[in-house]
């Protein structure tokens, strides 16, 4: 499968961006999905997570706050996963990775980076303050 991420750009605190991820190949439904994104001098971590299936969603513990502010989602019949991100905040700068482990799991577990098998090629968040 490939992905294809848009959507980033440069925003001022309090601003909105979605992004958008479109897999070309293979259907996103034979996948375990997500959103990582990546802050300088920082791991990837992971954002949010969705099930193809029913579309449950989780948001990370990390940072309790993007769930509140984000919305994971997927368009089935357009094969492309979504993030919607609302009240940016400049701790939000970072690149953002849609990602694909070929192996279904739904919403929950592989939270990892480095358990997943296709990337994006990243799209950049940039908050002003």
């Amino acid at each position: 499968v490939q992905l294809q991420a848009c959507g980033g750009g440069l925003v001022q605190a309090g601003g909105s961006l979605r992004l958008s991820c479109a897999a070309s190949g293979r259907t996103f439904s034979l996948y375990t999905v997500r959103w990582f994104r990546q802050a300088p001098g920082k791991e990837r971590e992971l954002v949010a997570a969705i099930s193809w299936s029913d579309g449950s969603t989780y948001y990370s513990d990390s940072d309790y706050s993007v769930k509140d502010r984000f919305t994971i989602s997927r368009d089935i019949a357009k094969n492309t996963l979504y993030l919607q991100m609302n009240s940016l905040k400049p701790e939000d700068t970072a690149v953002y990775y849609c990602a694909a482990k070929a192996y279904y799991s739904g919403v929950y577990g592989y939270t990892k980076y480095f358990e997943y098998d296709y990337w994006g090629q990243g799209t950049l968040v940039t908050v002003s303050s």
